[in-house]
């Protein structure tokens, strides 16, 4: 909770409380730039959305989209609307609803056959308030009292033991109180008032760790979205709940299942009734928060994780990172899921997919040194059991200094270029540089780079690559045979340089085109030099 006091020296200091921790989450309107919309009961509101008009005009036209329509069958859905006593589900939010009723039994006797009730974003101050418009509508099963602020909740000890309402919520299954902002122990205060609560949703509130436990044994569902959670172990309270089959936590901030370091093996789990979890929207990133569910979650088999960091990208080297693959890596590491993401898993998919992450792992364990194998292997939990199901796989390593096509180290090539002395005005030493080029850049884009190296025009440059091959030089043969026919003696010297004039460097021009330069040049490594025209 903050206030914001409000300085002037001329009245007394005014305090606004607010509950969000939003830097932004209020707004200052000047009283006299409009006048407030008024205050009215439950009973007026229900009257004033469903009640019949007391006048229609026929002779009104109505018109949508520049056409002119004609209403037709609408005089028997407000003819039934109108009829207030059967009503079972009713919608009254934003209405402006600040009390129950104006006398006493006015609810029960207009509108006592609510079963779904919605009183979000209303003007109601306090639960004593929820209490008394409830406590006359025995059949309801259903509440949301999404959006309001209660002032009336703070003494969360008397809520809890004293239970001051809960003969108002007798039948009551569904509660939602979104967006109110209250502290976790509050909501353990309210919910002690339903003593049939089987659904409860608490999302927008901005929790950011549960520390209290609660009790509710027969609540099967929990929804907290967007709120502030950053690991699994924020909720774990939630263990106790032995009723829970859904746990919905969309929109949080979880990337984690607790804080480094952990053993998973030392961290409780929740119980096998629970069956479903929501993941979605969160910052999942790394393969071992999904095999580590295995243990968190032992009995679920559906699960949602759409829409997190793993589903588009992954920060290990050689990982995929398209969503066919995210998702058969995700279904093949969680061995009893049947649903994933909304998708049926058939027993075809799961094969597939446990076919393809071995695969994976047998990728990744030929890649490494033999020494690291365990190290992997130990990366994979259910590399045993895929073995045990499919069969071991046979692992061929590669030879040292093999390079990843896949890496971007794989699609460069090291030039090192060099301008011999004299080649311009003033330049008396050699000039080289060295520089990493991609093979797919054309030969017009490497002489620019190349010029802007050398401070020289581009199209003023030959580039000569020299292969460091050598080639035999024609017709040196006949010379052999004259000399031999002479017949001359001659010193080791000049039978050394005449040995070496059989052959001559390999020199390739690489000429002006658009082609790649790595379809030009051989290797990873190239010497070029550099020539001007």
């Amino acid at each position: 909770m903050a206030f914001i006091k409000a300085k002037d020296t001329s009245r007394v200091s005014h305090f606004v409380f607010c509950f969000s921790s939003s830097p932004t989450a209020a707004s200052f309107i000047l009283s006299s730039s409009r006048t407030a919309d008024p205050e009215q009961s439950l009973v007026a509101a229900v009257r004033e959305k469903y009640g019949s008009p007391a006048t229609i005009d026929a002779s009104e036209v109505n018109v949508v989209s520049g056409k002119t329509v004609e209403e037709v069958g609408f005089d028997k859905i407000r003819a039934q609307q109108g009829r207030l006593h059967e009503l079972k589900i009713v919608l009254v939010d934003g209405q402006r609803i600040s009390t129950a009723e104006n006398s006493a039994l006015e609810i029960r006797n207009v509108c006592p056959m609510i079963e779904e009730l919605d009183l979000s974003r209303n003007l109601l101050s306090s639960l004593a308030e929820v209490a008394r418009i409830c406590t006359e509508l025995d059949r309801l099963k259903s509440l949301r009292i999404n959006g309001n602020r209660f002032s009336d909740v703070c003494d969360v000890s008397r809520l809890a033991s004293d239970k001051p309402y809960v003969s108002a919520f007798p039948k009551v299954t569904e509660l939602s109180m979104d967006e109110v902002l209250f502290d976790w122990g509050w909501v353990i205060g309210i919910v002690a008032q339903f003593q049939h609560l089987k659904s409860l949703e608490v999302s927008m509130n901005g929790f950011k760790h549960l520390q209290n436990h609660f009790i509710s044994e027969g609540l099967t569902s929990i929804t907290m979205e967007y709120n502030g959670f950053q690991s699994l172990t924020d909720v774990l309270v939630l263990q106790k709940l032995v009723s829970l089959e859904a746990l919905k936590l969309k929109g949080n901030e979880i990337s984690k299942i607790a804080e480094q370091p952990y053993e998973i093996s030392e961290l409780s789990a929740f119980g096998n009734q629970l069956t479903y979890v929501d993941l979605s929207n969160n910052a999942v990133s790394e393969w071992k928060f999904v095999d580590d569910l295995n243990h968190i979650f032992p009995g679920m088999t559906a699960l949602r994780l759409s829409h997190n960091p793993i589903y588009k990208t992954s920060k290990d080297a050689g990982s995929f990172t398209s969503m066919d693959d995210s998702y058969m890596l995700t279904l093949a590491r969680i061995r009893k899921l049947g649903t994933l993401n909304f998708s049926k898993i058939s027993s075809a998919d799961r094969i597939n997919s446990e076919m393809f992450y071995l695969s994976q792992i047998t990728k990744q364990i030929s890649e490494a040194p033999e020494s690291r194998e365990k190290e992997v292997i130990s990366q994979h939990p259910r590399f045993a059991e895929l073995c045990e199901s499919h069969g071991a796989p046979t692992i061929v390593r590669k030879e040292a200094g093999v390079m990843n096509p896949n890496f971007l180290e794989a699609r460069l090539i090291t030039f090192t270029f060099y301008l011999p002395p004299s080649s311009h005005e003033g330049q008396t030493e050699e000039i080289r540089m060295v520089r990493e080029i991609p093979m797919s850049f054309d030969v017009y884009r490497v002489k620019g780079l190349v010029g802007r190296m050398f401070g020289i025009r581009p199209l003023s440059l030959r580039l000569i690559w020299e292969t460091g091959e050598w080639d035999p030089v024609a017709g040196y043969e006949e010379w052999e045979e004259d000399d031999d026919e002479e017949e001359e003696e001659i010193d080791e010297e000049t039978a050394a340089m005449r040995e070496r004039g059989k052959w001559m460097k390999r020199e390739v021009e690489i000429e002006d085109s658009t082609r790649r330069v790595g379809n030009l040049v051989d290797g990873m490594e190239a010497v070029v030099r550099l020539e001007l025209r």
